[in-house]
């Protein structure tokens, strides 16, 4: 796939529907919001012309995130909110009308794409968001993916937390969506007394105050969403669970009114940081992988090339994961300090500069071997991609014939990649950076991100290495295969 491409990402809201042109990196290149409809045809219309006016031949795949349940293996919608799409095949009229790849999902699964692409959770491999506005509205990723299950799991606001609760649109009794939903706080707010024009932002200070009727609303309202977060926490003990929607700030600072609760199960509990822009960003992002995987899986094995690349900062642990996937696979690996390291033995009183030099020419040399390899050859790639420009790397992989490209992007906070360098001092040759490195090393982790040319798989080098579902991942991406 040429990596100039971008991808257009769309977000149907109750109120709004959002479209965008969205940068293989997550960025929001052009954006445009219009006043949505509970219309099927007319909201149909609305889209195709939001989707038209982002279109361009630099687009590759379109993401377009919708309410309601989708089935993740045909894209069906199988039953519908505000707009209810079900009973039509929307995908493929999409498809049919604009001639690319679309990617349809629940919008909260676009949304926790976004946020663990460049949002809050970024770079974390599991993680939990519920999206809380009008309803509860969830998602669930593991191992980088979205949690599917037959068709359409995820619908984590129908969590029950009282079997002898209200009754739910879905069936059930007692969902939290029933509680913690802001539909439920207006309820807790007219139970207590307050006047219909009482809105959160008028208790919190109240609350913040002593006030014993605005802390009942508190609890009322954050005790369900609390136990449905332990209930998360239980089954999939993720990285991070976000909160997000528009009620989503006003239920971290509702759930800060609870007493502390000790267990098992401590879970990094966070806003979501991308607003209304979560769902076109990760409706983007979404198109983007699927573009990349079916180029990968069809195109490569057939002509062109594919590289796996292992990307992190100095110390990240990419180097054991590199090896650890060639033995596995029998592809080679190409690392910068291979390259690089026989000029150093050889070369008195290199400096920083001449060692960055010496890198830049070692990334030249490891595309030339990729251009002359035959088609079908698939290399290892281990190096920090983020050391040069990433239109270099662009310009890289363009000439060398790459058209199938997977990431791993390997990581640790910087107090333990101070310590892993610090260790490793006395066996790196003259002309690698030395302890005076270190500090500028842990800076560096603090900002420090994946290429995002391709998919990508996200790997803390601190938890116990897990190279059999890495090589899994990385064969099913590259080669349409599974190990």
């Amino acid at each position: 796939m040429d990596t100039q491409h971008c991808t257009i990402g769309v977000d149907i809201g109750g109120t709004n529907i959002r479209a965008a042109r969205i940068s293989r990196s997550g960025d929001i290149l052009r954006k445009k919001i219009v006043a949505g409809s509970r219309d099927r045809q007319t909201a149909i219309g609305l889209i195709a012309d939001l989707i038209r006016e982002m279109d361009g031949p630099d687009v590759v795949a379109i993401g377009i995130g919708v309410p309601g349940r989708v089935d993740a293996g045909t894209g069906m919608v199988l039953s519908g909110g505000y707009l209810d799409l079900s009973g039509c095949d929307f995908k493929q009229l999409i498809e049919q009308t604009f001639g690319k790849p679309v990617v349809l999902a629940n919008d909260c699964s676009m949304a926790l794409i976004g946020e663990t692409g460049v949002g809050a959770a970024r770079g974390a491999e599991s993680a939990v968001m519920l999206t809380i506005g009008t309803g509860i509205g969830g998602a669930a990723m593991e191992s980088g993916r979205i949690v599917n299950g037959k068709q359409s799991a995820g619908q984590l606001g129908h969590l029950i937390i009282n079997h002898a609760g209200r009754q739910c649109v879905c069936g059930q009794r007692g969902c939290v969506e029933t509680e913690s939903s802001g539909t439920s706080l207006r309820r807790h707010l007219d139970e207590a007394g307050y006047s219909a024009e009482t809105r959160f932002e008028d208790i919190l200070p109240l609350a913040r105050a002593g006030d014993e009727l605005a802390l009942s609303v508190m609890t009322r309202w954050a005790g369900p969403l609390r136990a449905a977060i332990g209930t998360l926490s239980a089954t999939f003990d993720p990285a991070v669970l976000l909160l997000g929607g528009g009620m989503g700030a006003a239920a971290m600072d509702a759930l800060g009114f609870l007493p502390k609760v000790e267990g098992w199960y401590n879970t990094d509990v966070r806003p979501a940081a991308l607003g209304d822009d979560a769902g076109v960003i990760g409706a983007g992002l979404a198109a983007r992988d699927a573009a990349t995987a079916a180029n990968a899986g069809s195109s490569a094995p057939l002509g062109g090339k594919r590289v796996l690349m292992v990307n992190g900062i100095p110390a990240s642990g990419k180097s054991r994961l590199s090896h650890a996937i060639s033995e596995r696979t029998g592809w080679p690996v190409l690392a910068l300090d291979t390259v690089k390291n026989p000029f150093l033995e050889h070369i008195e009183g290199v400096d920083r500069l001449f060692n960055r030099t010496l890198g830049k020419a070692s990334y030249q040399a490891i595309f030339a071997v990729i251009a002359d390899a035959p088609d079908g050859s698939t290399f290892i790639v281990d190096a920090w991609f983020g050391f040069q420009p990433i239109e270099l790397l662009q310009q890289h992989i363009a000439s060398s014939g790459v058209t199938g490209i997977a990431e791993i992007w390997c990581h640790a906070p910087g107090e333990v990649l101070a310590e892993r360098y610090a260790a490793r001092l006395d066996q790196r040759l003259a002309g690698h950076p030395g302890a005076a490195y270190i500090p500028e090393l842990v800076e560096l982790a603090k900002h420090a991100s994946p290429a995002r040319l391709g998919p990508v798989y996200d790997v803390d080098t601190t938890l116990p290495p897990a190279d059999d579902a890495v090589v899994n991942w990385v064969r099913k991406t590259l080669q349409g295969e599974t190990a």
